[in-house]
């Protein structure tokens, strides 16, 4: 139909500005991302214990009902 009535596709158009690439500002960002991922690692134990925990109250489960 869109041949019919003379309406023809257009390419969209896009409007782009470049940004300034400041490597100073780069290297912050990379160095606090590094810092926060050790932290978020530090903080793993209480993951561990949840773990633990769910690991614990499976085996539980298992055993009372295994009787």
């Amino acid at each position: 139909m869109g041949l019919l009535f003379g309406r023809k596709v257009r390419p969209r158009k896009f409007d782009y500005t470049p940004r300034y690439y400041d490597p100073r500002k780069d290297d912050s960002l990379k160095r606090r991302m590094r810092i926060q991922s050790r932290v978020r690692r530090r903080r793993s134990p209480i993951a561990l214990f949840y773990l633990l925990a769910l690991l614990l109250t499976a085996f539980y489960i298992y055993n009372a009902l295994g009787r």
